[in-house]
């Protein structure tokens, strides 16, 4: 909540003396010349839903920019974003990924603000964060800030498009960081398919370029030549204007507040009578279909995916005539192409839709997830795939199905629960550069009219001729290689014609459909005990503040061997997998209609997760209980959910190195924890026998947490409490069911390896606070805060170790800790950790010297965070379960936390420092490490002290 006072940069005093002078002189002026005067050249207010109790305006500056207003008097974060409906796209041959490269150079200083972080520490400072990303046709440049906060980080966010410097003693370090970003994902399945797709499509159409860029794309032209910064320069001034340029802002100020905010600020982005560059050169050469393609993929998975060019249906929105296409082609109930796919053995997931779309034309894509039998047998596939299209032409677009389509939607839009601030002001940013203003929130719902003659256009594109087969698997090998992403693919030559899978049904009408969405009045301000026994304990909290007639339940299943060993880990997983396949056809009707359903595992057993519109909950809780009772286990479901879990495991290695190191944090500091090698080879010694009894075993023997949270009375709570207690008979206290502890790291310096097959360095520093109190929770939290901001601008600005380099308050359960991280493509883990370690005592000495003063910026910062207020249902849901998985339930620790925090002290924080440094634990990798004994040096640690 700091610096909402800075001194106004001369700049900005002259511009707002010149705006406030205007207002002055036209209170004696007549109407007309307000009108006259005036920046603002339209105002809209945009249709909403009833029960959206946000003010909306739409204002249309003289310069052609457009800013969405949303006031949120409940919001406690500002937030806001600018689309610029520009991206790579835009990329000139011989610089591509110029656009990436821009966006980061924008943040690095401007004539008000000049020095690089100026506008990075004001918003961690007011407890903000920032980012923004580059597609191929747009740019996208975002913030969330503590509100009194907002107009400081608007006079620094303003000025990306007003007077950004190009900072050229950061060029060369920017482009360092973008090349970093590129290695980062460079083993990342997406990518390395669309950088095949690429190959395939029109080299012509200007979306197919290579859109991250790195050292070699973005190298200094020769001598003679534009500069690198000048072609920036140049780029800027050729793409950026007011004209191509969305704004939305959401925050708790009133419309009035925030107009005189965007007008101030963005008014004078200039206006070079631009327009949003159009795409006019064809996605594909229709004359190189049919096409069949393979291409290697890194991770054990095997995806056969059929892309069809057709026109870009964005404009269509107002009757979407692909909807009910990809509604029909995507089904997973009974009856449907996965379903028939699953019961043959060949697949255990599928998608359809239209997608990268260009405003000229898309692709629409049909997805699917191959077991390895269904890598034998793509020509029966695809032959089923064109019976299911020609069973839609024949009788599938049908006005009644449209009709319910329509009717879920308005029912979705009526009853939309808003993210985030920043979430919903990227959302309308982007949603604003693509539909009329007054659709800007209803596009997405909106289905005025069945258009049966276009979607028959599409349809007739869904077609063998029209079509480009793309198979991933492991063991496809090429001397063909992609030129970005190393990929290996090849061009087949067009199959023999397959065998269709018989048993192809069109869905019923949904007899899931809820009828009763009366909002019912009531609001608790946090779960209560609704019944409390020695064998099951439920919680309730009526809520009505998110407008929406849903409730969520999570029930949790605990049982004293669901961590016990290896095997019994596995069991657990398989159990809780089994239940949602065997689920998957009779209930995905149910989902389409607003209710979901979830089983997962976890250390102490299952949680069942029920999500959705209040009418019609009572029977999928009591379907899913029976299914966990009494179905039986199918050899089929359970090869296929053994190979899913087997599946996952084998590809850990090649997950998102980060995502491996916080893994192997939680390996070696909490108990029971079970490696995914461990994991693998259990699941192979594991037969259906086996999970048949253990369910049986399972189910004997139980302790149940349960909550329900959202729109229901404590009586329809206890009801349906009731019927999961009398279905499931707990005979376990909370007692009998083993704890997950923390552990204490070791007093002397240790390094771990993760197994990993990945190609970058890493270094995770987790330093350990002393015990589990909440004043050390906030300690903790404040420090991290305060370290954040000069770690980032240090190890990745200045040095330019890595993209990804961050420190954060990371806890384990009840135990608090700071993790900081550093993830480079060509320096190795002991030189990070060098750099780290000069960090460090860099901090230290600035630590010495730090003022209570200087402290107060993120003493609030961590207040405000802890402070913010839940943005779904479901979040807040969650949030107040995870409460229950502690030994100490209490549903305001948080807000305790938060309190605490603001009143941490300098010397609390000299005091803490050394005894984070003695208990300090390293995971590195470097390419090739072999992985560390992580069993071992967890066997050999204590209980974390719990004070």
């Amino acid at each position: 909540m700091l610096r909402t006072n800075d001194a106004i940069p001369p700049r900005l005093t002259a511009r707002r003396a010149v705006l406030a002078l205007t207002i002055s002189l036209l209170w004696v002026a007549a109407p007309s010349s307000w009108a006259e005067e005036s920046p603002i050249a339209d105002v809209t207010t945009p249709k909403v839903s009833p029960f959206d109790d946000r003010d909306y305006r739409v204002l249309t500056l003289e310069n052609g920019l457009q800013a969405l207003l949303v006031s949120d008097p409940e919001a406690d974060k500002a937030a806001a974003s600018m689309n610029v409906r520009v991206g790579s796209a835009q990329d000139p041959d011989d610089l591509q990924g110029l656009a990436h490269f821009l966006e980061h150079m924008l943040f690095l200083g401007t004539e008000p603000y000049p020095e690089s972080d100026a506008y990075q520490r004001y918003i961690s400072d007011n407890a903000g964060s920032h980012n923004a990303f580059t597609a191929q046709q747009d740019t996208n440049y975002f913030f969330d800030i503590e509100p009194s906060a907002l107009p400081g980080a608007l006079d620094r966010f303003s000025e990306f498009f007003l007077s950004p410097l190009f900072n050229a003693d950061h060029l060369e370090s920017e482009r360092n960081i973008v090349h970093s970003e590129y290695m980062a994902r460079i083993r990342d399945e997406s990518r390395r398919e669309n950088d095949v797709l690429n190959q395939l499509l029109n080299p012509d159409n200007p979306t197919t370029g290579f859109a991250v860029g790195s050292r070699d794309t973005l190298a200094n032209p020769p001598e003679g030549e534009a500069t690198l910064r000048e072609r920036v320069i140049e780029f800027y001034q050729q793409y950026y204007d007011a004209n191509v340029m969305n704004l939305a802002v959401v925050a708790p100020q009133s419309l009035d507040e925030l107009e005189a905010l965007v007008v101030e600020r963005f008014a004078a982005i200039p206006d070079h009578d631009l327009s949003v560059p159009t795409v006019d050169v064809p996605l594909i050469d229709p004359d190189t279909l049919p096409r069949y393609v393979e291409r290697q993929s890194l991770q054990d998975r095997r995806q056969l995916r059929f892309y069809f060019p057709i026109p870009d249906p964005t404009d269509e929105y107002r009757t979407k005539p692909t909807q009910l296409i990809a509604h029909l082609l995507g089904d997973e109930g009974d009856g449907s192409l996965l379903a028939a796919l699953r019961k043959a053995g060949l697949a255990d997931g599928l998608s359809a839709g239209a997608g990268r779309g260009d405003g000229n034309e898309a692709l629409f894509t049909v997805s699917i997830s191959l077991t390895p039998a269904g890598a034998e047998r793509l020509d029966d596939i695809e032959a089923s795939l064109f019976a299911a299209i020609e069973q839609i032409r024949d009788a599938g677009l049908a006005q009644w199905r449209y009709d319910e389509q329509k009717s879920l939607s308005e029912q979705a839009f009526r009853f939309q629960q808003h993210g985030a601030p920043q979430q919903e002001a990227t959302r309308l940013a982007m949603s604003l550069s693509r539909y009329p203003v007054e659709d800007v929130q209803y596009a997405a719902y909106r289905m005025d009219e069945m258009d049966s003659e276009r979607q028959q256009l599409y349809l007739d594109a869904l077609t063998p001729d029209n079509m480009l087969r793309f198979y991933s698997a492991p063991d496809v090998e090429s001397d063909t290689v992609s030129p970005w992403f190393n990929t290996q693919w090849k061009e087949q030559p067009p199959t023999a014609a397959g065998q269709a899978l018989s048993g192809l049904v069109l869905p019923e009408p949904n007899p899931f459909i809820a009828s009763d969405l009366t909002l019912q009045p009531g609001q608790d301000e946090q779960p209560s005990a609704l019944i409390e026994a020695p064998t099951f304990t439920a919680w309730h909290m009526q809520d009505s503040r998110f407008n929406t007639p849903s409730v969520e339940w999570r029930v949790s299943l605990q049982h004293p061997s669901a961590s016990y060993s290896a095997e019994e880990a596995v069991l657990t997983r398989l159990l809780a997998g089994w239940l949602n396949d065997s689920l998957n056809e009779s209930l995905y009707p149910a989902w389409i209609a607003g209710q979901a359903f979830s089983a997962y595992a976890h250390a102490r057993g299952i949680t069942l997760s029920f999500s959705g519109w209040r009418d019609g909950q009572t029977p999928l809780i009591e379907q899913a209980l029976t299914q966990l009772q009494q179905a039986d286990i199918a050899s089929g479901a359970f090869e296929r959910v053994r190979y899913q879990l087997q599946r996952e495991w084998r590809n850990a290695p090649q997950a998102s190195l980060t995502g491996q190191a916080s893994r192997t944090l939680g390996e070696a500091l909490l108990t029971p924890q079970w490696s995914t090698t461990e994991l693998l080879e259990a699941s192979q010694r594991l037969e259906k026998s086996d999970l048949e009894n253990f369910r049986q075993r399972f189910l004997n023997g139980l302790y149940i947490d349960a909550m329900a949270v959202g729109n229901l009375t404590a009586e329809q709570a206890r009801d349906q409490a009731n019927l999961i207690r009398g279905a499931l008979t707990p005979r376990l206290t909370r007692e009998d069911i083993p704890a997950l502890e923390p552990l204490k790291v070791s007093e002397e310096p240790t390094v771990l390896h993760p197994h990993s097959t990945r190609e970058e360095s890493l270094v995770l520093r987790y330093l350990q606070g002393r015990d589990t109190s909440v004043e050390e929770q906030a300690r903790l939290s404040v420090l991290a805060q305060w370290l954040d901001t000069p770690f980032y601008q240090q190890l990745r600005t200045e040095e330019q170790l890595g993209y990804i380099v961050n420190a954060g308050y990371s806890p384990l359960l009840e135990a608090p800790g700071i993790g900081l991280i550093v993830q480079s493509p060509d320096v190795d883990s002991g030189t990070i950790a060098e750099r780290m370690d000069v960090f460090m005592r860099a901090a230290q000495e600035r630590l010495s010297a730090l003022t209570d003063d200087e402290l107060a910026a993120p003493r609030q910062a961590v207040y405000e965070r802890l402070r913010q207020r839940d943005t779904s249902l479901q979040g807040m849901a969650n949030r107040y379960w995870q409460a229950t998985a502690l030994d100490d339930i209490r549903f305001d620790r948080r807000e305790q936390i938060a309190d605490l925090a603001l009143e941490v002290s300098v010397e609390e924080l000299q005091a803490l420092w050394p005894e984070l440094l003695s208990h300090q634990l390293d995971i590195r990798f470097n390419p090739g490490d072999s992985p560390s004994d992580i069993a071992t040096y967890r066997e050999a640690r204590t209980p974390f002290d719990a004070r």
